[in-house]
């Protein structure tokens, strides 16, 4: 992962001195995408500012990168899995003079021209300037897993990885665009299918689409843009569904192994479902001494992700470090802004703080890592939320729940007809409402997986981007590999129910790597399901902290009296209790407070460095003690007087609360034991301090020796506690 921008004259001018003050500033802005080095080029109408991170060919890749003859000059975002077959296509005597994976770009470019994208692999944005035809070229990968956002006016564009940079050219405006951010179909979480392309929140900003390239003609700024890949549509038939399965398998493998290749370390997020488990389990024979992460929270311990992360880590033999996230931690309002500052979407939520969370904890355990596999966006084109979206009543379920979006995205059209869709019925057949909106969507799924397609785009890969740049990390997208999602969209009608219903493809496709216990577990979401009030009631608690800092805040935002109904927003602030809730309005009203907060630092951006991320999450322990050296010896088989000795945890050993009902028992940051509240051995437990005779403990605890001598023979044995006489 890098930081690219760039500005340009697009009236035949050249840019002039005063233009590298301008590249400096978004350099600097960029900082945290690529701490690692940074250079600034100004040549004739361009100028360019590049930030890198450098996880391939650390000593020899940095950037701009120049072709041989001189005329075209690339930076570029991102990674070019597939470099090597590429670079053995080129033309003979073609030579590379860097190791750089993206270099090979430049000549692809000027041997294909605005073809030069079709089989590359990988994620990527990109600016390239061609000389020779004094044009700007910009181009991002299919998925748009790399961001790239530009304004422009008559004479001149500003180009930047991230939208702040772009506020670093007085040029651009500095306003959150109400209007434009409330049609967003995916910020209100409305049943409708979305729409195509990416929405950018800002007014004034617009994303280069992806899987597009736009060029531009530096003397006139005449734009042309060609779209270099489409979702196939047209089903293979005549392919059973055993060898769509062993085709899955054979791709993900590949991708796999190119998104864990690196000269610097890499992680992986380990969820305990059967997406980051299948990362894994490809991924860790090429990543020896892999380090997982996994959160520890009221809501992972509920639907037991961290328990099934733990387990699984454990054997496959790989380090799992659980990152607790204490049951009363809420972060502050400076924090919060912060991190929706970061992220740049009013869509930042509970998952987008744990993944933020994680990462910093990532980085900080391990300094020297760089990149993060990650199993995001399987449920989108593998079936994913099928038992979802049908209830659990199966696949003829499912297949209408989406006709009911697809009519109701299409009723949405038709102000008149919108105001018979009451209750979900409007009492009209599809033949009438035809004459009005046009014939009934033919392929609701293919329609489906359309609108999941836009919606990685306006949310999953974006959030992913952004939570790992603020760490200095490169988020790796494994299941985004254009020929596995192309493979899913061309299963026939009638194999779908077999393959797509509930990621039955990945399942079968990956069987032998796993325990049926992680293969066949239902699809837990993240840090939602039945633990969903968790994270709701910290959105609560941060909303009412600091006397509402937050809510006032975005209600004092530029344009925020315009749209905004405070009293409403306080007066429902105030109906949401302090305990289990499970409404969802509780992220509602926080995005609503988020398009505020960034309504008023687009109007003053502020730096990011210069604001607070709070501490790294390490571990959050209510009880902790560490043994005193003795030697441990097993509980009454050598004591007479066990009362009068010290019972101690070993070191590394902690004793911690995440809920109400559930404590857990870790050793070197890894889950032993989840311990039953208010059980005589937590009791116990809960009061070692390494000094206390163990006595005094039983009578502090108000148990019997004998109610916990099997549970502390057990825990002596293991060498989690020590005894001292």
């Amino acid at each position: 992962m890098c930081g690219i921008a760039g500005t340009a004259r697009i009236d035949g001018q050249d840019l002039g001195p005063e233009a590298d003050a301008l590249l400096e500033l978004l350099a600097d802005t960029l900082h945290h995408r690529g701490p690692d080095d940074r250079e600034c080029l100004r040549t004739g109408p361009v100028g360019l500012a590049f930030t890198r991170l450098s996880l391939v060919d650390p000593e020899d890749g940095s950037q701009p990168l120049v072709s041989d003859d001189g005329n075209l000059v690339l930076i570029a975002n991102g990674e070019v899995y597939n470099h090597r077959e590429l670079v053995a296509g080129l033309p003979a005597g073609t030579r590379m003079k860097t190791g750089s994976d993206c270099e090979v770009l430049l000549y692809l470019y000027r041997e294909h021209g605005l073809e030069f994208l079709n089989d590359v692999r990988g994620m990527f944005g990109l600016i390239l300037f061609d000389r020779a035809r004094n044009q700007l070229v910009l181009a991002r990968d299919r998925f748009g897993i790399k961001p790239l956002y530009y304004h422009r006016d008559d004479r001149r564009i500003t180009l930047s990885s991230e939208i702040k940079g772009l506020f670093a050219d007085p040029a651009t405006p500095r306003a959150f665009d109400w209007e434009s951010s409330l049609e967003i179909p995916y910020l209100a979480a409305s049943a409708r299918f979305g729409g195509p392309g990416t929405g950018t929140w800002f007014s004034g900003v617009e994303s280069v689409p992806a899987a597009t390239i736009l060029r531009i003609d530096l003397r006139d700024g005449r734009t042309d843009s060609h779209r270099y890949w489409e979702m196939p549509t047209d089903a293979e038939e005549g392919v059973s569904a055993e060898q769509f399965v062993e085709r899955y398998r054979a791709l993900l493998e590949q991708s796999v192994q190119e998104c864990a290749t690196a000269d610097t370390e890499l992680g992986l997020f380990l969820s305990g479902g059967i997406d980051s488990a299948a990362v894994l389990a490809l991924a860790a024979p090429q990543l020896p001494g892999l380090h997982t992460f996994t959160a520890l929270s009221g809501g992972t311990q509920v639907n037991g992700d961290a328990e099934h992360a733990n387990w699984l880590a454990t054997s496959l033999g790989v380090e799992n470090h659980q990152v607790v996230f204490d049951r009363d931690h809420v972060p502050t309002p400076e924090e919060w802004a912060r991190l929706v500052w970061l992220a740049e979407t009013p869509m930042t939520g509970p998952e987008v703080y744990y993944k933020h969370e994680l990462h910093r904890f990532a980085r900080a355990e391990r300094p020297e890592l760089r990149g993060m596999l990650l199993g995001a966006a399987s449920d989108e084109f593998n079936g994913g939320y099928s038992d979802e979206l049908s209830g659990g009543a199966g696949w003829e379920s499912f297949v209408e729940s989406l006709r009911y979006l697809d009519r109701a995205t299409r009723l949405d059209r038709h102000p008149g007809l919108r105001r018979w869709w009451a209750e979900g019925h409007d009492f009209f057949s599809d033949a009438a409402l035809a004459q009005s909106l046009g014939d009934a969507t033919t392929d609701v799924y293919q329609a489906y997986v359309a609108s999941e397609y836009a919606k990685v785009q306006q949310y999953n890969v974006w959030h992913e981007d952004r939570t790992a740049a603020g760490s200095g990390t490169e988020a790796r997208v494994p299941f985004l590999d254009h020929r596995l999602v192309e493979l899913t969209a061309v299963i026939p009608g009638h194999l779908r129910p077999r393959l797509l219903w509930n990621k039955q493809i990945l399942r079968e496709a990956v069987r032998d790597l796993l325990p049926a216990r992680i293969a066949e577990r239902p699809k837990g979401p993240f840090f939602y399901g039945s633990g969903t009030w968790h994270a709701y009631r910290m959105l609560i608690r941060l909303l009412r902290r600091d006397d509402g800092e937050l809510v006032e805040r975005a209600l004092a935002a530029p344009g925020a009296d315009q749209y905004l109904d405070g009293a409403a927003i306080r007066r429902r602030l105030t109906e949401f209790g302090d305990g289990e809730t499970n409404a969802p309005a509780a992220e509602m009203l926080m995005r609503v407070v988020n398009m505020g907060l960034l309504a008023e630092m687009a109007a003053a951006p502020p730096r990011l460095s210069d604001l607070s991320a709070g501490p790294v999450r390490v571990s959050l322990a209510t009880a902790t003690a560490t043994g005193s050296g003795a030697d441990a010896t097993p509980f009454g088989a050598e004591h007479d007087h066990p009362a009068e000795g010290v019972l101690a945890f070993t070191a590394d050993v902690q004793l911690l609360t995440d809920t109400q009902e559930s404590w857990f028992l870790l050793n070197a940051g890894q889950i032993e034991y989840v311990l039953e509240q208010d059980s005589p051995v937590l009791r116990v437990l809960s009061l070692l301090d390494g000094t206390t005779t163990f006595g005094d403990v039983l009578d502090k605890a108000g148990v019997h020796a004998d109610e916990v001598r099997s549970d502390l023979e057990a825990l002596l044995g293991e060498r989690l506690l020590t005894f001292s006489g």
